[in-house]
């Protein structure tokens, strides 16, 4: 077995240290019933969530969806770190949906790769990694751990399947590729574009309160880097309380683009993520 596997190594003459070297994952599976059925039940409600989320514990009040535009990102990095695109990728990106200043995160709800085996084919498309030395489930698990697990306090967010289910059906409510190719905003090494023109284009589907975000190149140039969108606990687009929104805005990498200073929204380049124009 697996847990025996795990254990036998790390076996001292006391059980004290083999205790508090039980990674939660396993205390989870350590506390299961020893009847075979019970424990598949069990496997199963902690996968789906079938528990009732209580919103009346919830700490937070708005949830910031972010996407993020791969040809940007790589300009985001320092030299240290590595970046690739992967050949499927030339969309917007999902980064994350965050809980906006949550206080209850619990780092004792693990995710394993099981958790999310039905939906792995559209994550790898819309929410991959793009750190080389970082595999998509590590970006997966870390973002569950971070902000998920913070989020399940409300019921179709319970569980690391709903939470990535949902992610996933936001990003194809919010097709940002499509808005902004129908309005003609294109990536480009020469166009630059302003706040204005781009906020014009996304107000109609993504509200009013929302973040253009941009990083500065290596030629210390703006360039667009992600859309942060804040949604309600009940998921419609904004937040009545948009302080709350505002105060998580500033994170992630990211600054809000001036709005007198054109941007550029550089092209993906695969063989070439750092350097897209060459």
């Amino acid at each position: 077995m697996f847990l025996d596997r795990w254990l036998v190594p790390r076996m001292q003459s006391s059980a004290l240290p083999l205790l508090v070297s039980v990674s939660s994952a396993a205390l989870f599976l350590l506390q299961l019933p020893d009847n075979a059925d019970a424990q598949e039940v069990l496997l199963q409600d902690y996968k789906y969530g079938r528990s009732q989320g209580d919103t009346t514990s919830c700490s937070w009040r708005c949830l910031l969806l972010t996407l993020q535009w791969p040809g940007a990102f790589c300009q985001s990095l320092g030299e240290g770190r590595v970046c690739q695109i992967p050949p499927s990728v030339n969309h917007w990106t999902l980064h994350g949906l965050w809980p906006v200043r949550e206080d209850r995160c619990c780092n004792c709800w693990p995710m394993f790769h099981s958790d999310v085996q039905e939906v792995e084919a559209e994550l790898l498309v819309h929410w991959p990694s793009l750190l080389r030395h970082n595999s998509s489930f590590q970006f997966w698990r870390n973002e569950w751990r971070k902000h998920g697990s913070c989020a399940a306090c409300v019921e179709g967010i319970n569980s690391p399947l709903r939470y990535f289910q949902l992610c996933l059906k936001l990003r194809r409510q919010f097709n940002i590729d499509q808005v902004l190719e129908d309005a003609g905003i294109t990536p480009s090494c020469h166009r630059t574009y302003k706040v204005s023109e781009v906020r014009r284009v996304l107000v109609p589907h993504v509200g009013d309160i929302h973040e253009i975000q941009c990083v500065r190149d290596k030629q210390d140039r703006e360039v667009w880097f992600q859309i942060k969108i804040p949604l309600s606990r009940n998921l419609t687009v904004g937040c009545s309380h948009a302080a709350d929104a505002e105060a998580d805005w500033r994170s992630s990498g990211g600054h809000p683009c001036p709005p007198q200073v054109p941007f550029f929204y550089l092209p993906i380049n695969h063989e070439q993520p750092k350097e897209p124009c060459g």
